[in-house]
Parts: C-alpha cells; structure tokens; sequence
C-alpha cells in the first residue's frame, strides 16, 4: 500500500511541477511520475537536513521542500529527455 501513496505522491507532485514550469514539457507521464518520486524524496532529505522533517501539525515546509524538488528535477527530466530522444521542439533553433 505504501507504493500505491508514493506512486500518486509522484503523480500530483509531478503534474504540480509541469504545471509551474514555463514553457511546454515533453516527457511522458512515467518519467513526470517518476520525476515527482524522486523530488518528493530529495524534499524529505533536505527536510530532514534542515531539522523540518517532522513537525507537530502539517508539515507546510516539507510540502514545499518536495515540490521544489519535483520542479528542479522535472525540469532536468525534460532536458535530458529531450538530448535523448534528440526533440529540439522546446528550444529556439538558431538560423
């Protein structure tokens, strides 16, 4: 059961950070999912590096450490995506 909360966890927090980030991501759903896991996970490490990974009540500051953590990885996700699958669509092609 506790996949199933860190795979939806991935989701939100994946879709949450496309949504922030300017400009039109292209990377499929996996990878946002995968990308929201892993800045949930870089969120807690660096909540708990800072003293702030538990707290009484909601942890307000852990949130916001994880979806900065999805951000900054969605957004090199899709940079390296788009290397790999060699898309050039998000940049501006010089002439």
């Amino acid at each position: 059961m506790s996949w199933l909360w860190v795979i939806i966890v991935g989701l939100v927090l994946g879709l949450l950070a496309r949504a922030i980030i300017p400009g039109k991501q292209h990377i499929p759903l996996w990878l946002t999912i995968l990308c929201g896991m892993l800045g949930s996970f870089l969120g807690n490490a660096v909540a708990g590096w800072i003293g702030v990974a538990e707290t009484k009540g909601v942890d307000w500051t852990r949130h916001l450490l994880q979806l900065i953590g999805a951000i900054a990885i969605v957004y090199v996700g899709n940079m390296l995506w788009n290397s790999y699958r060699g898309n050039k669509r998000g940049s501006k092609q010089r002439a």
